[in-house]
């Protein structure tokens, strides 16, 4: 029985020798290590790139979609009742992947900006005066989540459009 146990301890000695001698002879286990370091900054910034990305993108959309509206207003000035609310469908319409709710509308028509009700002015149409710009402002708010923080708390996107007839 004692003779078992010295050859366990033997076994355990050599396998501590190896093990030492494993870990000095080189480096192995150093581009796991380095890997290990520079892969979380690599993902946020990678993922800050992205986010960036969407907003840049949200921008261009809006921006687009505030012309289109702007250029519909211009067609239907003579034959609306609620300029602003078909402006904003026009928005809409042209930018789907914008949240409809969150989008915030400015319509300036023959240099008057009229009394809106959310979204909607009805009863001004008299303000689109043939031959006179109309101007159409959009807000949406601009989110910048990465991994659960948002880093743009007040960040507004805005788009202003001017459409003049001739």
């Amino acid at each position: 029985m004692g003779n078992q146990i010295d050859l366990h301890g033997k076994a355990e000695r050599r396998t501590w020798i190896r093990t030492r001698a494993f870990l000095r002879r080189g480096e192995e286990g150093s581009a796991l290590v380095e890997i290990a370091l520079i892969m979380a900054p690599l993902m946020a910034i990678i993922t800050a790139i992205c986010a960036f990305g969407v907003a840049f993108s949200n921008q261009l959309t809006l921006t687009n979609a505030v012309g289109a509206g702007a250029q519909y207003l211009q067609l239907i000035r003579t034959t609306t009742t609620d300029p602003c609310k078909d402006t904003l469908t026009a928005i809409e319409n042209a930018a789907p992947n914008l949240t409809p709710s969150s989008l915030t509308l400015t319509v300036t028509m023959d240099g008057v900006t009229p009394t809106q009700t959310g979204n909607s002015c009805s009863g001004t149409e008299g303000d689109l005066v043939p031959g006179t710009p109309v101007t159409v402002t959009a807000t949406y708010p601009c989110a910048l989540p990465i991994y659960g923080t948002t880093f743009s708390s007040g960040c507004q996107l805005s788009a202003k459009v001017t459409e003049y007839e001739y």
